[in-house]
């Protein structure tokens, strides 16, 4: 089954804590997965930031929303336990707990009129969406930066070959490969050079060297350009190369680096424009957003 919303978590969650004990968030957490019958896949999930699970922020979020209806309460760091609110909500045995079930509580009301949720966009969120407030921030982040990816590949396509090669190499030299982007660059774009646009140092002691090819494609790669790449690398005597497109790879290129001696890695456009982004490479920035919580550790009483 799909990872549940935070509103379908309230009420296993007050179920959960109803024998009047304080649990863990980490305990809660882990049982509520299992009541879920979730797959491992599914805890792993991950919010697109890639910083916490899906799950946990969800688990999180329903806690909040419980805790500040009064229907649960954080007896020390990290653990909860039921109200004498929330063992009356169970008795009452309701359908379900949701955001317009806990507004009948005062304690949540004022919750909500101080905390006006907005979106990036500066509407009001929807208090009855799925997704958490993180979960829209993140999923608004992604989308930004996926439309920033498409269109650094749209004007990377107006360019020359030859800026292409330099482009890759300012990437990799960003990465933390070569030496001086004057030495990373110095085998760019010479004449015979048997299917390698470049050459750079895997580190900057130059213990081992990575061979470039560069291509600024509309079209898929295919297997027989990467078997042109790795003939190529027999021919210097190399092991380690990289293989650039502003395109995709077809599935017989990506299944032949698999079964090779030489360890050619695929970088396709969109991971080169993730990149870019990562790593400052042609594009500026515009604004930083910060979130924060509150640490739980600063108002702990000797």
């Amino acid at each position: 089954m799909p990872i549940p919303d935070y509103q379908s978590i309230m009420l296993p969650l007050l179920k959960l804590l109803s024998d009047e004990q304080e649990h863990s968030l980490r305990e809660v957490t882990d049982k509520l997965g299992n009541e879920f019958h979730l797959t491992e896949d599914e805890y792993k999930e991950l919010l697109p930031s890639g910083r916490q699970a899906t799950f946990d922020n969800r688990v999180g979020w329903a806690r909040t929303y419980l805790k500040k209806a009064g229907l649960i309460e954080s007896t020390r760091r990290g653990y909860t336990r039921v109200t004498q609110r929330g063992k009356q909500v169970i008795k009452d045995n309701p359908e379900k707990i949701n955001v317009k079930y806990l507004r009948q509580f005062e304690e949540f009301n004022q919750f909500k009129s101080r905390k006006r949720e907005k979106t990036e966009t500066g509407k009001e969120w929807n208090e009855d969406s799925e997704e958490t407030p993180e979960e829209l921030l993140e999923s608004a982040h992604s989308k930004v930066r996926q439309d920033l990816v498409a269109e650094l590949l749209q004007t990377i396509k107006s360019c020359s070959p030859t800026f292409f090669e330099h482009l890759v190499i300012d990437v990799l030299v960003k990465m933390g490969y070569g030496g001086t982007r004057k030495d990373a660059g110095k085998a760019m774009g010479r004449s015979g050079d048997g299917g390698i646009d470049g050459i750079i140092k895997e580190d900057r002691l130059g213990l081992d060297t990575i061979y470039i090819q560069a291509k600024r494609w509309d079209n898929s790669v295919g297997r027989p350009e990467i078997q042109k790449f790795a003939g190529a690398l027999q021919g210097q005597k190399a092991k380690k190369g990289i293989f650039i497109t502003t395109s995709i790879y077809t599935k017989e290129a990506e299944e032949f680096v698999t079964n090779i001696d030489n360890k050619i890695v695929l970088i396709d456009g969109d991971t080169l424009g993730q990149l870019m982004i990562d790593h400052d490479v042609g594009v500026s920035r515009i604004a930083l957003y910060e979130i924060k919580k509150v640490d739980s550790d600063y108002f702990t009483e000797a």
